[in-house]
């Protein structure tokens, strides 16, 4: 491969701070805000134009239950509590004060949450937002810790120097780059992007998957036929559906991901045209496409302490639990248009082509698991001094990771980030060295609802 030499340059260290955020998905917004909350001052860059990342860029409109399948404790508070309350009072957000034993969808409108996301951090001055800004490199110092990273927008190239840095990027793109180790699942979780269609609902009980099939041959980029959707609160008219997947694709290769990019836009093309033609009364009309495809897997961080379904799934209660959840594990084929759900009630269903094959008990009859809990350990690169991740890239294996994939579990996973980040830098102390329970004792201080037992 032809290679350029790029002449030495000397950039400007234009922002010092005591942490450094890269990503500004809803996990990383709010392990910025934590760590503000406890007197840090914050640089966080992130690429896009807004906060939110899946939730409001990506038009993944779908948290989920708050409570234990009990739908009596609640588990979750912290910021995505805060967040629900602030959706609720624009009526904006759907019932999020229930649970119950089939963890309920809480649907919301990503716009008014990016309204909400940004009140959010300019509530809090310790924190310096830089939007279009593309994280590039990190600066390493000789014992292993980072010194800077290097940044890059409109006005140059910049570098930002911090004590400590968190990678919220999904991607692990700052641990890789850092020289800690990453491995990449055997077969991850495939990529899909939502759609906003107005009228939807108008066209009556329409068979997706049977209506894809019969007329595949006359529109061959139709998607493979698994879908789901949510109205959007606010609009009686908006619904926002999310049927394409792309199968075998690298997220983490940029050519694969721009082609996936191209082929979920061309799925979405040939769905809507099978819609308006079977529904011309409806006057379906396409309203919003995402500005990037929604990664659902790419690549995981190597750490001291994995996070393992066969321990998660048991109920194992970690000495450093940071975080709790509900949501079933949901795993989709990555060759086909099958899905998988492990849900804790005890049942475990198979589905292919929107049809229950196999359905099983996987805990015996009249035994629950009322939630499980995430560990710090999962976030912490082995051997990470100053840097932790915060998001998808945590350490978890293929059951315990369809399960805390989902939002409301990784957007605890950024507050414990953030929290953890200060101990460090209050103690003088490794990421590694920080003692967990001490890192959940400061969420639940803080508004979380982490259970110890």
């Amino acid at each position: 491969m032809r290679s350029i030499t790029i002449p030495a340059e000397t950039i400007p260290v234009t922002e010092e701070a005591d942490i450094c955020v890269i990503g500004g998905s809803c996990t990383g917004l709010f392990a910025a805000v934590r760590a503000a909350r406890l007197g840090a001052k914050v640089v966080l860059l992130e690429k896009h134009n807004r906060f939110g990342g899946a939730a409001t860029a990506g038009l993944v409109c779908m948290w989920h239950s708050i409570f234990d399948i009990t739908g009596e404790r609640q588990i979750i508070g912290g910021l995505t509590f805060e967040m629900m309350e602030r959706l609720e009072k624009r009526g904006a957000i759907g019932e999020f004060r229930k649970g119950g034993p089939h963890v309920p969808r809480i649907p919301f409108n990503s716009n008014e949450l990016t309204l909400e996301l940004d009140a959010l951090a300019q509530e809090h001055p310790q924190i310096r937002t830089c939007f279009h800004t593309f994280y590039s490199r990190p600066v390493m110092n000789g014992d292993g810790t980072i010194s800077a990273v290097i940044a890059e927008n409109k006005s140059g190239r910049f570098a930002v120097a911090a004590k400590f840095f968190i990678d919220a990027s999904g991607d692990g793109l700052l641990c890789r780059a850092a020289g800690y180790p990453m491995r990449r699942a055997g077969n991850p979780q495939p990529p899909t992007a939502c759609a906003l269609l107005e009228n939807y609902r108008k066209a009556g009980r329409i068979d997706l998957k049977e209506l894809i099939e019969q007329n595949r041959s006359r529109y061959p980029d139709l998607p493979c036929g698994y879908s789901w959707g949510t109205a959007v609160p606010g609009s009686d008219d908006v619904y926002m559906l999310s049927a394409t997947r792309i199968l075998n694709c690298d997220c983490m290769d940029a050519d694969a991901i721009t082609q996936a990019e191209f082929e979920s836009r061309r799925q979405i093309r040939a769905l809507t045209s099978l819609l308006r033609e079977t529904a011309p009364e409806a006057h379906i009309s396409l309203q919003g496409l995402p500005s990037e495809i929604g990664i659902r897997e790419s690549c995981h961080i190597v750490s001291a302490g994995p996070l393992r379904g066969k321990e998660m799934l048991t109920g194992t209660c970690y000495r450093d639990t940071i975080g709790a959840g509900t949501y079933p594990v949901d795993i989709h084929g990555n060759a086909d248009d099958s899905i998988s759900f492990l849900h804790l009630t005890g049942s475990r269903q198979y589905f292919r082509s929107r049809t229950l094959v196999r359905e099983e008990r996987w805990l015996p009859e009249g035994e629950f698991l009322p939630f499980y809990r995430i560990p710090l350990s999962c976030l912490i690169p082995g051997g990470a001094k100053n840097l932790i991740a915060a998001g998808r890239m945590l350490d978890a294996d293929g059951d315990s990771f369809g399960a805390v994939r989902v939002m409301v579990n990784l957007n605890q996973c950024g507050e414990a980030a953030g929290v953890a980040a200060c101990c460090a830098l209050n103690s003088g102390k490794a990421i590694t060295e920080i003692d967990g329970a001490a890192v959940r004792n400061e969420l639940n201080r803080g508004g979380s609802l982490i259970p110890e037992a």
